[in-house]
């Protein structure tokens, strides 16, 4: 990191850490860049708690918005219309975010992101009381939600070097990406239940209590400062910062191209999951069974995310990137092509741990590459490519599912995938790949 005020203050928090591990753990020895190491750290302990919190309640929301979405229509569009609606903001605003986060108090903004996302949250619960709700209403109360989402992402993204440091950066990546699992396997199964039993409104207005749990914990730690950087460019530059990254270095730009097409062309299943259960495998996307196969692909994503950070620490992260989109592009047909529901819940489950064994591998080599003082909008980028075309690539899936029907749209995915199996090399041993290999052994 950067020399600073930021890192020093960060270094004395760690040494105050160490005396309480050293107590709790006694001798034994932890390995750097693993989940445990990063869990080390009392601040990032905190702050991923209340996020955690926080993306159960979302993953209520999104698992419910899908299948009422479906419910009151009956259209695979409408479901792709909500799907963009969620995630479509990142595509403008996740830029925007990454700036401002690289350049004011990143605590004070993400609690201010998270309060806007309670206020709209409770906006969506408000429309869906109605016996014949607004369909454009909600879509406008779902963008607002997005919008403080979008911006949210990129912060969070920039605040977990410094709350772990460098060298226990991939451990803190795999938690994370570990937590938003496991409120896929918690989220939905809570939410489903609960649309069942109260109705959707009471969902949304359960995940608005939600956001209260990641802004008490921002309140009650202090995050290193960031070290002054002082930089002489326009403002259009300095917004298209990440942009210049990625063009200057060839890891980056590869990274971020990967997930761009991946999250675009490949990932239609998630936000057709109602579809694919009421056609193929004659689940109503209104009962506790359609909670069940959305949390057995989060349980296999919480696998594939967890693995990176304890079975695969120390493993080539370049590889894992190729062998994981290799196993998701197999098992991705195979899950196409099911027609029983109990298969598919064990076949989505193998299917999760490829993607997020993949997605945080992937986002794992990105980040060893990337300096403090651009951190911010270059994972702007990612997110837009992680969250943001996600969106495009539901609402054009939806009109083509209606045309030749969900199997065909998800075969096509497993195509895409298998192209960039062939595309995502990150090794140092590609020309101009420089220091990936001192990155990625961090």
């Amino acid at each position: 990191m950067p020399s600073g005020s930021g890192e020093g203050e960060s270094e004395r928090d760690f040494s105050l850490e160490e005396i309480e591990d050293a107590v709790v753990d006694g001798d034994s020895p932890i390995s750097t860049g693993t989940a445990r190491s990063a869990l080390r750290h009392r601040t990032f302990r905190i702050v991923y708690l209340g996020a955690f919190a926080s993306n159960i309640g979302t993953w209520m929301q999104n698992v419910v918005l899908g299948a009422y979405a479906y419910d009151i229509t009956h259209s695979s569009t409408f479901v792709g219309v909500i799907i963009f609606a969620q995630l479509g903001p990142a595509l403008l605003l996740a830029a925007v975010g990454g700036l401002i986060a690289d350049k004011v108090d990143r605590k004070k903004f993400l609690i201010l992101l998270s309060m806007e996302q309670l206020v709209f949250s409770l906006g969506v619960a408000w429309v869906v009381r109605a016996h014949s709700p607004s369909h454009a209403l909600l879509v406008v109360m779902v963008v607002l939600v997005g919008v403080g989402s979008a911006m949210f992402g990129p912060a969070y993204a920039a605040i977990l070097p410094a709350l772990v440091g460098r060298t226990d950066l991939p451990g803190a990546i795999s938690l994370n990406s570990a937590q938003m699992n496991a409120s896929r396997v918690i989220g939905p199964v809570i939410g489903s239940v609960a649309y069942h039993l109260v109705g959707p409104a009471w969902v949304f207005v359960g995940n608005a209590v939600t956001y209260l749990f990641v802004v008490a914990s921002l309140m009650i730690v202090t995050l290193p400062l960031l070290p002054t950087v002082t930089l002489h460019a326009s403002r259009w530059r300095e917004l298209t910062a990440g942009l210049t990254t990625a063009r200057a270095d060839r890891v980056v730009g590869r990274c971020l191209v990967t997930v761009f097409v991946f999250s675009l062309l490949a990932l239609a299943f998630l936000g057709q999951m109602p579809v694919v259960a009421a056609h193929n495998l004659g689940i109503n996307p209104k009962s506790t069974n359609y909670g069940v196969l959305y949390a057995s692909f989060g349980t296999g994503a919480l696998f594939g995310a967890i693995s990176i950070g304890t079975v695969f620490a120390h493993t080539s992260k370049p590889m894992i990137v190729r062998v994981s989109l290799l196993g998701y592009a197999v098992t991705l047909t195979g899950f196409a092509l099911l027609r029983q529901a109990m298969p598919a819940y064990f076949v989505v489950a193998i299917l999760g741990a490829f993607y997020f064994a993949f997605i945080t591998a992937l986002n794992t080599a990105l980040q060893a590459r990337l300096e403090n003082a651009v951190r911010g909008r270059v994972m702007a980028l990612w997110i837009m490519g992680f969250g943001g075309t996600v969106a495009i690539g539901n609402l054009v899936a939806g009109p083509i599912v209606a045309a030749i029907g969900i199997t065909s749209v998800l075969i096509f995915g497993a195509g895409v995938a298998l192209l960039l199996f062939w595309y995502a090399d990150l090794r140092e041993n590609v020309a101009h790949a420089g220091e990936l290999e001192v990155g990625l052994a961090q």
